[in-house]
């Protein structure tokens, strides 16, 4: 177990963090396969080293780990996700996301500093997707203020932070702000980054399960001004 730069005072107090990273680290840590690590970094174009923990097993060791602790608050929820993302192995990533996911209804609007300093840090689809759809999203359906903080994230200059912007009404379905969505979509229009291209091909895609007729009809008007990439994307189960 390795630490990175992500330590910080910022880090509050919390004795459940502290329970829960003394498990953690030692659940995980019995766990580890070193050749299936390789592997796993590998195919996660080497964004940080591995553990070697299946998705499968790391859920269950997951479980054990939270069995018969107490729901966190806002700050225990802080303190969990920055101690996590202090350590470099990929799989303590990726159980603050699933905690974060699960307790996300704890947090407050003030959480949001906390998920974009998630975001971007050892930025890749696996974490920021996730936390962009199930923490941020929820967050900002909680209150409605921090659309203007997303308004300044679609123009930010990280590229996650953006890709979070468009994904964070994924699950918003009729709830969906239509004219907020086509309009990210629009500024981010000429973006050159594959990530940024294919999540505006993936939120209008969504979309469409909801309204069909309403991404159809930009599309008719905006197309020329997207990537192929994001077109089929759009497009994949609704026809041009």
């Amino acid at each position: 177990m390795t630490v990175t730069g992500a330590e910080s005072a910022e880090v509050p107090p919390s004795a459940l963090a502290d329970t829960v990273l003394e498990r953690l680290t030692a659940a995980y840590a019995a766990a580890a396969d070193p050749a299936r690590a390789t592997a796993m970094r590998a195919y996660m174009k080497d964004v940080a080293p591995f553990l070697g923990i299946p998705t499968p097993e790391r859920r269950a060791l997951s479980r054990s780990v939270l069995a018969g602790l107490p729901r966190p608050g806002e700050a225990d929820c802080t303190a969990v996700g920055l101690r996590c993302w202090a350590l470099s192995e990929r799989e303590y990533h990726y159980f603050a996301v699933d905690y974060l996911r699960r307790y996300a209804g704890r947090c407050s609007s003030a959480f949001l500093p906390v998920a974009r300093r998630l975001i971007t840090t050892v930025s890749w689809w696996d974490t920021v997707d996730l936390l962009a759809v199930h923490v941020v999203g929820p967050l900002v359906a909680a209150d409605p203020r921090l659309t203007a903080e997303m308004d300044t994230w679609i123009t930010d200059d990280d590229l996650w932070v953006a890709r979070t912007a468009l994904l964070h009404q994924l699950g918003y379905k009729d709830r969906t702000d239509a004219d907020r969505l086509f309009g990210y979509c629009l500024r981010q229009s000429g973006h050159p980054d594959f990530f940024v291209r294919k999540a505006i091909g993936w939120c209008l895609r969504e979309y469409a399960k909801t309204d069909p007729d309403a991404v159809r009809a930009f599309l008719a008007r905006e197309r020329g001004r997207f990537a192929p990439l994001t077109v089929r994307e759009a497009l994949k189960n609704i026809g041009a």
